[in-house]
Formats: C-alpha cells, structure tokens, sequence
C-alpha cells in the first residue's frame, strides 16, 4: 500500500540523480576494498603455536555449527517474508522487485554476519599471539582491523544493495524522521533489512 504522500518520498533516478547512484556504487567498491585489504591483513599475522592453533580450531568448529544452525532457521523466516512480499498489493514488477531485493539483502546480510563470525574467531588467536609476545599495539591493531572489516563490509554491502536497486528500478525511496511511510517498495524492502544490522 502506498501513503497519499508517497510522491514526496520517492526519487526518480535519472540526470544528475543517476550520477549521485553511480558515485554511492563506487563508494560501496571503495569500501569492499578497503574490507578485504584489512582481511588481508588480520590473516597475515601470526596464529601462534600448535597448541593454540588448535584451541583456535576447535572454536572455530563450533563456530562454524552455530552459523550453520543459526542460518537454517533464519531461512524459514526469509522464505516467509519473500511469500508476503510477494503476496502484498501491488504490479507484477513490484511484487517481483521487492521480494528479489529482499532476498538480495538477506543474502547480503548473510555474508556481513558469516564474514564477521568466520574472521573474529581466527582473530581471537592471532591477538592472543600478539598479546603474549609482548606487544600491545600489535593486539590492538589487528583487533580493531577485524571490527573494521565488519564495518566496511557492513556499509559497503548496504550502499551497493542500494545503489543497485535505485540504478535497476529508476527509482529511490526516501525516508522522512518527520513523516513515517509505511511502502513496498523494492528499494524501501530493501533499505530496512539492511538498517537491522546497525
């Protein structure tokens, strides 16, 4: 359903809007950059010893266990919005735009959680090593690098979700402190799943 001031929330995408859609896409890219670069460089420190990459292994086991429970009982939940997405009033292209963008955010907020899990828990190990060598700002560092690669993929995942939606559909939806809109836009489906992870 669609508010009576819906026209006022929504942007068309075209001109110098597209350009703006284009610059948000390039700072999405930017930021998996820089998540990756920092990924990179968690994993080249140290694990430390034997013993602790295996302590680390066994964490990383149960780790793994709980993202697979955790993700088999978010899926029943994800194919249930995807029917009432779909089910909702609305055009053919509505319907099938929503419901593609919300699967398209749960996935990529499936990547953001199972990247932020996977990273921390071979992290935990390399700060350890770090600690127990003495060196403080090594530790720091490589655990502040880990909370940044969750950040940057995070917000670089959420612009690209979005930068896509707003370039493929032509159009944006805008949201008001003031003016609270309930729509089912593809693009507003989208922008509120991916809210959830901040």
């Amino acid at each position: 359903m669609r508010a009576l001031s819906a026209a006022n929330s929504l942007v068309q995408v075209t001109g110098s809007n597209l350009n703006l859609v284009y610059l948000v896409l390039a700072v999405s890219l930017v930021a998996l950059a820089i998540a990756w670069a920092l990924r990179s460089q968690v994993l080249a420190a140290s694990a430390g010893t034997p013993k602790m990459q295996e302590i680390a292994a066994a964490v990383q086991e149960g780790a793994a266990a709980y993202l697979a429970r955790q993700f088999k009982t978010l899926s029943y939940f994800v194919v249930i919005v995807f029917l009432l997405l779909f089910a909702l009033p609305g055009d053919m292209d509505v319907k099938i735009g929503r419901s593609i963008f919300f699967l398209i955010g749960a996935a990529f907020s499936a990547t953001v959680g199972y990247q932020g899990m996977w990273l921390a828990v071979r992290a935990n190990v390399r700060v350890a090593e770090a600690a127990r060598q003495g060196s403080a700002v090594n530790a720091v560092q490589i655990a502040f690098r880990t909370g940044g690669v969750v950040g940057m993929l995070t917000v670089g995942l959420g612009l690209f979700g979005a930068s896509l939606c707003c370039s493929l559909s032509g159009r944006c939806a805008i949201s008001s402190r003031r003016i609270w809109i309930w729509r089912c836009d593809a693009c507003d489906v989208y922008a509120r799943w991916r809210r959830n992870l901040y």
